[in-house]
């Protein structure tokens, strides 16, 4: 299944809600440091409350090292980004793709640009810049786990 990458997230409550999401969702996080705050489960505790326990994340020290895990899997960057050049419900999700999103106070250096194998952007309404990266990562996240029919079963739905 997909997963989803946080470059250098500057914002604990927003990193602890995405871990959230992702709990929910069965998708594993990764965390590129260094973070704008404290790595660790009681950063994350208010906003991602009991279900950090839920989910996997790994963290990563830097962007090289992120890199060479990302590259020795074999799996496609894709970066979320307002520079994007395809909507996201335009693009084609494979399984085992990493979704990036970017720092919310800076988005991600040229570096990561040049590394990514596709840019994707949420179509906004004209003069608005940007939404809360949490919010962001839901919308890509519920779009790739649509395509590839990755939502977790519903209990007691028929399977």
């Amino acid at each position: 299944m997909i997963r989803l990458a946080l470059y250098q997230p500057d914002i604990a409550q927003n990193t602890g809600t995405i871990l959230r999401m992702a709990a929910c969702l069965g998708i594993a996080v990764d965390i590129i440091e260094p973070a704008g705050f404290p790595v660790s489960d009681r950063a994350f505790r208010r906003a991602g409350m009991d279900y950090l326990d839920h989910v996997s994340w790994c963290r990563h020290d830097d962007w090289a090292a992120f890199e060479a895990s990302r590259r020795a899997e074999g799996r496609r960057l894709v970066l979320t980004t307002t520079r994007g050049s395809v909507p996201h419900v335009d693009f084609a999700f494979q399984p085992g793709d990493v979704v990036m999103a970017g720092r919310e106070s800076a988005g991600v250096p040229e570096e990561v640009h040049a590394a990514a194998d596709a840019r994707i952007l949420i179509p906004l309404r004209p003069g608005l810049r940007s939404l809360n990266v949490a919010i962001a990562s839901a919308i890509i996240a519920g779009e790739a786990l649509r395509q590839l029919g990755g939502f977790p079963p519903q209990a007691g739905a028929p399977s």
